[in-house]
């Protein structure tokens, strides 16, 4: 059978809907059901949380940057060993970009898609029955997304639930859900985004608190009875990313995090080994592995301690001389020659590539991208297209004169230019990839 799925959706980021999604999965666990989360658009953050709470690795499902046989393969897959799959929305609900019909990137594209009931999580601080006219315009902006019920979140009294709620039964929408204001549930926040679940040393606690906030405050029997089977057309893994090696030498520590778990486990399912190691403890990759990857994450954070790190500075020239290399965003800036940090001082990189950035002097670049490889690398032949996003806020401060890796363009198709660069064995990019165009 077929997992029951749900959407976790609101108005903007910030209402609350990663605490709730949250908590509605490690109270389900806890229960001892089978659930899964799942992310739209790209987040490399919230799948890490979804995983812990359940036991069960969590999901990316993108509508623009996966074609649409990769995405229904992975959203069956998610379905396949799951009793429930609480798919939770990036930003707004209705938030993508300008695109073809179902191909915006937003979660309101996996609603109509699939079918799936949105649970719509309300922040009604400063507000009471003004949540009302918010819940109507959502309950009839798009006949093909179905409320199906609001959560109130950060209420302030019992008075304040009674206004907010009454109001929004009133027009037809069931309030399974309310909760008080609490502080102590926030996640903390950096950068780009919260601090990850790998990070904290006492997760599962605050996961727990997450869950009995779940049990005390939502009715989680109805929001269950609110899902749907989850039942999308048949798809394959033909544009996923292919394994760049047999064996794969993965960057993996604090500084090196972000890999989508798609992509990952789609490598180990083709048959490739993931060899992991560690640059912050002064590890090189693994000399018997044919390719290295180093993802995105936080350098900045560590760029002293990777400046440090001889063994890993040592093995990584080594492996460059004969050996193919990429790295993405993070991994790119240490290719390159200096990583200059958010307190100004400049630490030298592995100068593999020639370029050098700067985190102190920061500049938001965000939004999805499309690739066209102009030679062949670790990410597919020379001509492939690949389709994923930008997002990081440090900056180019030299160019090098190293070759260009890709011509870019944004998520509309608008030329961005050339982008990343190559030399030898070595490629990067700031460009995060999720599939093949």
């Amino acid at each position: 059978m077929t997992a029951r799925a749900i959407i976790i959706g609101a108005p903007r980021s910030g209402s609350g809907k990663t605490s709730v999604t949250i908590g509605i999965l490690r109270a389900l666990a806890r229960r001892g059901l089978k659930v899964r989360g799942a992310k739209s658009g790209p987040d490399y953050i919230d799948p890490g949380f979804h995983t812990a709470a359940t036991g069960l690795s969590g999901v990316n499902l993108d509508s623009w940057a996966m074609p649409p046989s990769l995405l229904n393969a992975l959203a069956g897959q998610a379905a396949d060993d799951a009793d429930f799959v609480i798919l939770e929305s990036a930003m707004g609900l209705f938030d993508g970009i300008p695109a073809p019909q179902g191909r915006t990137g937003s979660a309101a594209d996996l609603a109509r898609l699939y079918g799936l009931p949105v649970l719509l999580v309300l922040d009604v601080s400063g507000q009471s029955t003004t949540a009302a006219a918010v819940a109507k315009g959502f309950a009839t902006y798009d006949p093909d997304v179905r409320m199906a019920g609001v959560v109130l979140n950060r209420l302030g009294s019992e008075r304040h639930r009674r206004l907010s709620g009454d109001a929004i039964e009133a027009i037809g929408l069931p309030v399974v859900g309310a909760i008080l204001r609490d502080p102590t549930l926030s996640l903390p926040e950096r950068h780009l985004g919260l601090v990850q679940a790998g990070e904290y040393q006492n997760l599962m606690a605050h996961l727990d608190r997450l869950a009995d906030m779940a049990e005390k405050s939502l009715d989680l029997d109805a929001i269950m009875a609110l899902a749907t089977p989850l039942v999308p057309a048949a798809g394959d893994f033909g544009d996923a990313l292919p394994p760049p090696g047999q064996r794969i030498a993965l960057a993996e520590d604090a500084a090196f995090t972000f890999v989508y778990p798609h992509v990952a486990a789609h490598w180990h399912k083709a048959g490739a080994e993931i060899v992991p190691f560690s640059p912050l403890a002064d590890e090189a990759p693994d000399d018997s592995c044919d390719v290295c990857w180093l993802p995105g994450g936080y350098p900045e954070l560590h760029a002293g301690r990777l400046a440090a790190a001889t063994n890993f500075r040592a093995g990584m020239a080594r492996f460059a001389a004969t050996k193919p290399i990429h790295g993405e965003c993070g991994g790119f800036m240490v290719l390159g020659e200096a990583l200059e940090d958010a307190a100004g001082d400049t630490h030298p990189m592995l100068g593999l590539l020639g370029h050098s950035t700067s985190f102190a002097r920061r500049k938001m670049n965000l939004g999805y991208r499309e690739a066209r490889l102009r030679a062949a690398c670790p990410l597919g032949a020379e001509g492939t297209l690949i389709r994923g996003h930008e997002f990081h806020y440090a900056q180019m401060t030299a160019t090098g004169n190293d070759e260009p890796l890709a011509d870019l363009a944004d998520g509309q198709g608008n030329p961005l230019g050339a982008s990343g660069y190559r030399r030898g064995h070595v490629s990067g990019t700031f460009f995060h990839a999720i599939a093949r165009g």
